[in-house]
């Protein structure tokens, strides 16, 4: 199958961030031309005069299956909104994640992202459902002590047997889990970090989201959380902490000589107001890979990376009193190639190339909100102005997804009921 994207505006994000003019060819799975005219023969074409081309953003921190629970913990101080989530958590079906997981999948790349970042138990369920939908799904069973799991049998045990049943699915890319060290112990997160390390797969875990988390580890062992990550050796390159925001310089140091991720997920701690801001002008400048994640639908309550990354700039930009923090091509990198990166992708994901996944997502430039539409303006644009409506059509891997805004691998009108019965079903019996 060759599908040819016609005389669109190309924004590569390659590593001299060319923005072509011209068409891009995808053969199968994979992208084999970039620019100019495209004089094959193709068994699809597809005009995009005026539209933007760009790579498919991947959303690095996310717990997909929770997308049904839109509204129901809102406005609650924080530990008010933990024991209401447990509770709720503690009921929930294979059904409803399983349906919860299309929900979420369906809005995702409704707005142009094209993989995403999972921790949560339950993966299997997570990866059948993501699977239908179509986009890339990098699952992280989460684990945690014993103790503190409803999960039947060891979580880590549970995440070893889901990558094996799991590594060699189509899209589908297992990974580790923690939950945080608030409930992992040295011999979970060595471990976790261990069989990552071992598999070469990514860890995604909540680090420093709150000052009492820290303050508690602290009294505890003595140490803030990434100084005792480090003193137990479970620092790793795999690792793509979400949230970072209660930080030391020594601690972003550590990351960065780890060589770690940060998922920063600003809409989420500003609307659960557990204060702190991710540095990120320190992790920039101790090599801290700097990606964007938008965490739940009950924290956010949106999986939209355009708004999240608009936020995300913008916030930094307010709190550091510096119009200069995170200017737009930054937090167009985050998205895509430096959201690759984290995963272990760059060279699949991440850019429109030549050779690389065919993930791609056409823009509408003829809207007014992204007129008038330049190369000098178009990042800007995208940073500053787009939003998920204006994403016309979302290809994954060569599989187009979404077609002018319309879903094609899911019972939308089927996803969409049963999304309304799960939340009558677990958010009204109090």
């Amino acid at each position: 199958m060759i599908t040819a994207i016609r005389d669109a505006w190309i924004v590569t994000q390659d590593p001299n961030r060319n923005i072509l003019k011209g068409d891009v060819v995808i053969e199968n799975d994979i992208i084999t031309s970039v620019g100019g005219r495209y004089n094959g023969s193709v068994d699809r074409d597809i005009d995009a005069s005026g539209d933007v081309v760009m790579p498919g953003m991947i959303n690095t921190h996310t717990h997909v299956a929770m997308a049904p629970l839109k509204g129901v913990c809102d406005d609650l101080a924080f530990p008010d909104f933990l024991d209401k989530v447990f509770k709720i958590d503690s009921d929930r079906t294979d059904h409803d994640l399983d349906m919860g997981t299309r929900l979420g999948c369906a809005e995702m790349m409704r707005g142009g992202t094209t993989t995403f970042v999972d921790l949560y138990y339950s993966e299997d369920v997570i990866a059948k459902a993501t699977q239908d939908a179509g986009i890339r799904g990098v699952l992280c069973w989460c684990c945690l002590d014993e103790q503190f799991t409803t999960q039947k049998g060891n979580p880590l045990d549970n995440c070893k047997h889901f990558y094996e049943t799991h590594k060699d699915k189509r899209k589908i890319i297992p990974g580790v889990g923690l939950q945080g060290v608030y409930v992992c112990g040295e011999e979970t997160c060595f471990g976790a970090k261990e069989f990552a390390d071992e598999k070469d797969i990514p860890l995604n875990f909540h680090l420093s989201e709150t000052r009492g988390e820290v303050n508690d580890h602290k009294k505890k062992t003595g140490l803030r959380p990434v100084e005792w990550l480090d003193s137990i050796g479970a620092l790793s390159p795999n690792m793509i902490a979400a949230h970072s925001a209660w930080l030391t310089m020594n601690e972003v140091r550590l990351m960065g000589a780890a060589g770690m991720s940060a998922s920063l997920c600003a809409v989420s701690n500003m609307k659960l107001a557990t204060g702190g801001v991710a540095p990120l002008p320190e992790f920039l400048q101790y090599g801290v890979n700097v990606t964007v994640g938008t965490d739940s639908n009950n924290t956010n309550n949106s999986l939209d990376m355009f708004s999240e990354m608009k936020i995300l700039g913008l916030l930094h930009k307010s709190s550091r009193w510096d119009a200069t923090v995170a200017p737009a091509q930054q937090l167009l990198d985050y998205c895509t190639i430096n959201g690759a990166k984290a995963i272990g992708m760059s060279d699949k994901l991440g850019s429109i190339e030549k050779g690389k996944y065919a993930d791609i997502v056409i823009l509408d430039g003829k809207a007014p909100n992204m007129r008038p539409l330049l190369p000098d303006n178009i990042v800007a644009n995208i940073a500053y102005s787009a939003s998920s409506l204006n994403v016309k059509t979302v290809f994954c891997q060569g599989d187009m997804v979404v077609e002018d805004g319309r879903i094609l691998t899911l019972d939308m009108p089927e996803v969409l009921d049963a999304s309304e019965q799960i939340w009558k079903q677990l958010c009204l019996r109090e």
